[in-house]
């Protein structure tokens, strides 16, 4: 899954950011993503910003609970910046502390993949704190 997500790295000096879902499974307080989606056309992406549109991503969460009897989640959401060492941005905390205020709030991960690292947050209860992929 790492490796799908390192493909869209913005290396070239046009290309655009890119993001996705994180779906897997909770297991008491651990979090297992085993699978991300990637952009759809149904996405807007530019240099800098990237939106994701619900459709072609919630049909393959959908997807992923249904095949797995009801046990597999969305745990996040990834993108890319064009960054050496990327960092959030004030926007992309301000999106997901509303992901994190969502009806039912849950802990969620988030990554930041630039041209040669990721920043991985996870967040609960409106905060998110970096932490070490494993």
């Amino acid at each position: 899954m790492v490796e799908l997500i390192r493909g869209f790295c913005q290396r070239g000096i046009d290309a655009p950011e890119s993001g996705g879902v994180l779906l897997g499974y909770r297991r008491g307080a651990h979090l297992h993503v085993t699978k991300a989606t990637t952009p759809t056309i149904h996405d807007r992406c530019s240099r800098t910003s990237f939106e994701r549109a619900a459709e072609g991503h919630q049909a393959a969460a959908l997807e992923h609970w249904s095949s797995s009897s009801g046990t597999g989640d969305y745990l996040g959401e990834w993108h890319t910046h064009p960054q050496v060492h990327p960092a959030p941005s004030d926007t992309d905390l301000v999106e997901w502390k509303k992901i994190l205020a969502g009806p039912n709030p849950q802990k969620m991960v988030f990554l930041v993949v630039g041209t040669q690292t990721i920043w991985a947050g996870v967040g609960s209860a409106g905060v998110v704190r970096q932490v070490q992929l494993e």
